[in-house]
């Protein structure tokens, strides 16, 4: 086990945030960690980077957090860079300061051993060489390069000055140097945010072969159904281990949800059952006892908290469009769309209640596509047209969630004001389909997150019951629960839909066709996105090149190095010129009596430090507790290796004793 957190409270305030925590991260886990906007999902990153301690270190409970030797964690937090002035690339190569390290020693020892033949020397040079292939020090410049342009730069913006790049590219360059730094536990909160699809594609790969622990908060459940194994769902304060990826934890949580529905009912018949009985025979004298009895069998119930389900069924009713529009809904004929120049030409035709996903590259002229039809901005050249009855709503999520409205309206009187010969009932159910129900509706629009002011904005915009739903990037902000309810609501639509998105689980749920801006031209494909996948599958050359990907085990031979092999242990033997054999049997014979006498005293010391881990006077000094297990950890972290370097130290020994 890499990292354990045991029943750890979090609080802010008077607020809890975390309830009693209990996490485990073991070995190469790829662990997500779900739930809604503001449940504490990036809180327990924090936890687990250490930027936050618990709120509970002084109780008597069995808490704390534990690890396994020293874990080096890395976590992307907010972006700083010092000096603007740095190049890209040398800021790139902080992350492999430890390989320039193990580069300088070599190269020391490599010019002592032309004059010695010091065992010691010989012995350090093969372990720095594994800790060179461990760090994959061999294939740094490869892996830096690769990635960066797997980022969506050119390599000529390495030379740039880190700061001539914008917050968004600064912080893509940030995430570059961490997954660079390979750390034993890299936590990633929304890492595929403001990436393109096929950034997104090849981070799935990459993460899925990383050797070391990942952890992921994500509203992506395509990408988290491709890379994790482990999925931790926090719901109301308290955390829940599911094994499996994001779609088995549905069907665990969906089955689960199914039994406490059951469970719920049979209690609450159950409970009406014994209380009916109670009242029907209270006042008897011969059922005092069983009045009793039944009375204290309902008190002393394991009460089944009744499963919270949001409304939508009032989507059909509300929402669906006031009248249809004829066949032909969007006609663009060689439309060419841009600011000062053109991005993409496009000539595609929209029909009655087709569902058309945009997708593609950053910067190829998705959103400005969008942005044209609706008026926004002008056509470069081309034309495009409406088809008759058409009534559009567009939906931009930039200008939904920097909305200007009153911070101390509520929910309700604010959709109230725009639709004001609605019921109060019918307000309530407007927004209960679209997650706001209960108490929520009653919440401050300045204390709207970003995720509730989209859905806000886009129950607003379905209200106006158009028949052809123009959206930009709708899930944006979005927590798990908010998507999944869009996705129902735009499936059963009966009108048409043209949206941008990057989320690929929600494009395959809801499209039924596919405009891919493409890096020749905009293609329009008239299948699902599953189907489009296997179709871009088979328009792809057979044999990409050499290089396309950063793996777990890349070459050791990178762009402009040399193809002569580092040297190895026999090279350095090779280099000495000279071999006596009586003198390394007598060097390592010291050595393995050097290693037996380390082992002693590192398994003296734990057995003093557990001996120290149970006295009584030390039950409720947590901190010092602490810092004896991590000693102990460290000592037996120690033992290991030496037991290893005996094994190696004898098996050598007995090769040469063979060979004489």
């Amino acid at each position: 086990m890499r990292y354990q957190i045991r029943n750890a409270i979090v609080q802010f305030a008077a607020d809890t945030i975390l309830n009693c925590v209990n996490f485990e991260i073991h070995d190469t886990e790829k662990i997500a960690i779900v739930g809604r906007n503001g449940c504490g999902k990036t809180t327990l990153l924090r936890l687990i980077a250490g930027d936050i301690e618990m709120s509970n270190l002084d109780s008597d409970e069995s808490c704390g957090i534990t690890m396994s030797g020293k874990q080096n964690i890395g976590f992307l937090r907010q972006i700083n860079f010092q000096d603007g002035s740095v190049p890209v690339r040398d800021e790139l190569k902080k992350a492999f300061s430890q390989v320039f390290e193990c580069e300088a020693r070599m190269k020391e020892i490599e010019g002592l051993l032309g004059d010695t033949q010091d065992q010691k020397l010989l012995y350090e040079y093969d372990c720095l060489q594994r800790k060179m292939e461990s760090l994959h020090g061999y294939s740094w410049k490869q892996d830096m390069e690769t990635m960066f342009q797997r980022f969506g730069f050119e390599l000529s913006d390495l030379e740039q000055p880190i700061g001539n790049f914008s917050g968004g590219q600064q912080t893509k360059i940030a995430f570059i140097q961490l997954l660079l730094n390979r750390p034993d536990i890299l936590l990633l909160d929304e890492p595929t945010n403001h990436l393109d699809i096929k950034t997104v594609e090849w981070l799935e790969t990459y993460l899925k072969s990383y050797d070391r622990a990942v952890v992921i908060v994500s509203h992506d459940r395509m990408f988290l159904d491709r890379v994790i194994d482990v999925t931790y769902e926090i719901e109301y304060g308290d955390i829940k281990r599911y094994p499996g990826n994001y779609s088995a934890f549905v069907r665990l949580k969906e089955e689960a949800l199914l039994k406490q529905e059951k469970d719920y009912e049979a209690q609450q018949k159950e409970i009406e059952r014994l209380t009916a009985w109670i009242e029907k025979w209270k006042n008897t004298p011969t059922k005092v006892a069983a009045t009793r009895s039944k009375r204290m069998a309902i008190e002393h119930m394991v009460k089944v908290e009744k499963p919270r389900r949001f409304d939508t069924k009032a989507f059909r009713a509300l929402f669906q469009p006031a009248r249809e529009s004829y066949t032909e809904v969007l006609v663009m004929d060689k439309l060419k769309i841009g600011y000062d120049s053109v991005l993409s030409e496009v000539t595609a035709t929209v029909r009655k209640a087709e569902r058309i996903a945009i997708i593609g590259e950053n910067g190829g002229g998705k959103s400005t596509l969008l942005r044209t039809v609706v008026g926004e901005i002008a056509a470069l050249g081309g034309k495009f047209r409406f088809g008759n009855n058409v009534d559009y709503a567009y939906f931009d999520q930039h200008k939904a969630v920097n909305m200007e409205v009153d911070p101390e309206q509520s929910v309700l009187d604010y959709f109230w004001s725009i639709y004001p010969n609605l019921l109060r009932n019918d307000v309530r159910s407007a927004l209960g389909a679209f997650l706001f129900s209960g108490e929520e509706v009653e919440k401050k629009m300045g204390q709207l997150s970003g995720g509730e002011k989209v859905r806000l904005e886009l129950c607003r915009i379905f209200y106006t019951k158009p028949n052809f739903l123009i959206l930009d990037e709708p899930t944006n902000h979005m927590d798990l629960v908010g998507k999944e309810a869009l996705e129902n609501m735009l499936v059963n639509y009966e009108g048409t839909v043209l949206f941008v998105s990057h989320d690929r689980y929600f494009i395959d749920r809801v499209a039924t066709g596919i405009m891919a801006f493409e890096s020749d031209a905009v293609s329009f494909y008239g299948m699902g996105y599953a189907d489009y996948l296997t179709e871009r599958e088979k328009r792809m050359p057979s044999n990409p090149g050499a290089g396309s990907k950063v793996s777990g085990c890349a070459p050791k031979t990178t762009v402009g190095q040399s193809t002569r092999k580092d040297p190895t242990l026999d090279d350095v033997f090779d280099k000495t010129r000279y071999y006596n054999p009586g003198k390394i049997l007598s060097r390592l014979k010291k050595q393995l009596d050097k290693y037996a006498e380390q082992l002693a005293e590192s398994e003296e010391k734990a057995a003093n430090l557990q001996m120290e881990l149970l006295n009584p006077e030390l039950s409720a000094n947590f901190e010092r507790l602490m810092e004896i297990q991590a000693s102990i950890d460290e000592e037996n972290h120690r033992q290991e290796s030496l037991l290893e370097r005996i094994v190696e130290t004898e098996l050598e020994l007995e090769k040469m004793t063979q060979d004489e």
